[in-house]
């Protein structure tokens, strides 16, 4: 081995921690040669690279998790640091969780700054999308009267905190029926933009809509909002970690997301992005002396949680950093085209989820004519032992399919197995 091939994987080990991602595999260096210099990287269809992925992960081999947009499963190497730590907190909680692991609070707070593109000083770290949300939401200075535009195709937590407001504050409601999949971002930011009046104070944009997978032009809508001084947040649930971007790039003021769906963090990790001079506007859902404050930390106090949970997240950015957002996203879109491309001219079978890449990355939604959605589901885990989730949501109706980076081509030759059988047997 090179001194060059050397340096590459031990540098590549102390960065994630190769004997946690590959539990009983040295790194070879047939695998490290793809990623030296001279060498193109992996790219999304290269199963040899993508089978080492799996190795990280301890899913089960007696069952094909393709519901992984609800919650996503952690790398060994997480679910290890989130062990050492939650034990060395019970060694003393107050003085562990308080005095040494809430140290590492700021240093997290940057790397997630740096992969989302912006200041430490404007992202929070908190519990899931909802809590995120409801954050901004909650902390608005919304009156009697003032409009806000929403999607039904939104997720209902959101979409019922609103219907709050609108029983307890008197704000007004204007919703967008979106009929999907729609492939023209002028048609989609149109629909936004019809609703708006000059009572509008907020938009709240869904960027991936977790149903369907539609992708939403979010930075489109955004500059028609600004343009009168409308607010835009944005519910980011299913993009970040999974798309190439940086979240000023969208021009919204607020941005929700889950960090255990795509970034594969501990469940119950989140993560709020408020741009700089918009936190003293908004009031904390639990405040504190600093409830005016225009620092970031005061939508984090959150009284006790888990301090371990919070502080596994480093490892779960570790693991996304060595794959790359872009190779992740596009080995990602590349499984949801593997297996649509597959089924799609089946007889009855129907795919409702877009091909174009700047439309849809991996959820994929389908059905086939004489069964219900929740009949596809059942069928799917009965008979192929392979997990989906069936839908049923305004406009939309399938099953929704999602697999993640340890889902390997022969996972979904099965599922697109199992689509055949339907289609041949239809009722």
């Amino acid at each position: 081995m090179s001194i060059n091939r050397r340096v590459f994987v031990k540098n590549l080990a102390t960065t994630v921690g190769a004997a946690s991602i590959f539990p009983g595999m040295a790194f070879a260096e047939e695998w490290a040669e793809p990623f030296l210099p001279g060498f193109p990287p992996p790219d999304a269809s290269e199963e040899d690279f993508w089978t080492y992925i799996q190795q990280a992960y301890t899913v089960s081999p007696n069952i094909i998790n393709l519901n992984n947009g609800g919650v996503s499963p952690q790398p060994k190497m997480v679910q290890d640091t989130f062990e050492r730590y939650n034990r060395l907190c019970n060694e003393g909680p107050s003085y562990y969780m308080w005095r040494i692991l809430d140290q590492g609070r700021e240093a997290l707070r940057a790397d997630l700054a740096d992969l989302a593109g912006c200041e430490p000083g404007e992202i929070a770290i908190d519990r899931n999308t909802t809590e995120a949300m409801n954050t901004i939401i909650y902390g608005l200075n919304l009156q009697p009267g003032d409009e806000v535009v929403l999607t039904k195709q939104d997720y209902p937590n959101v979409i019922n905190t609103f219907k709050l407001l609108e029983k307890r504050n008197g704000i007004v409601l204007k919703w967008v029926n979106l009929e999907l999949p729609m492939e023209d971002e002028d048609e989609i930011a149109g629909k936004y933009i019809e609703a708006f009046t000059d009572k509008t104070k907020l938009v709240n944009v869904t960027h991936i809509i977790n149903w369907i997978g539609q992708i939403t032009p979010v930075k489109k809508i955004a500059a028609a909002a600004h343009q009168r001084g409308i607010e835009v947040l944005v519910d980011g649930a299913h993009t970040f970690a999974l798309m190439d971007f940086k979240i000023p790039d969208l021009d919204c003021d607020y941005f929700a997301t889950s960090l255990h769906k795509w970034m594969c963090a501990p469940f119950g990790t989140g993560l709020l992005y408020v741009k700089k001079d918009k936190i003293s506007r908004i009031w904390p859902i639990c405040p504190d002396d600093g409830m005016q404050s225009d620092q970031i930390v005061k939508f984090e106090r959150l009284g006790t949680r888990s301090f371990a949970t919070e502080m596994a997240i480093g490892s779960s950015l570790d693991f996304h950093n060595a794959i790359g957002s872009k190779r992740k996203e596009d080995r990602l879109r590349y499984l949801k085209n593997y297996w649509t491309n597959q089924v799609k001219d089946l007889p009855g079978v129907h795919i409702h989820t877009s091909f174009k890449p700047e439309f849809a990355c991996v959820i994929g939604l389908f059905s086939v004519d004489g069964y219900t959605p929740a009949e596809i589901d059942s069928y799917l885990f009965d008979k192929h032992k392979i997990h989906t989730v069936g839908i049923v949501w305004e406009n939309i109706s399938g099953v929704r399919v999602t697999p993640n980076v340890y889902t390997t081509t022969k996972d979904l030759d099965k599922l697109v197995e199992a689509i055949h059988e339907m289609s041949s047997q239809k009722k």
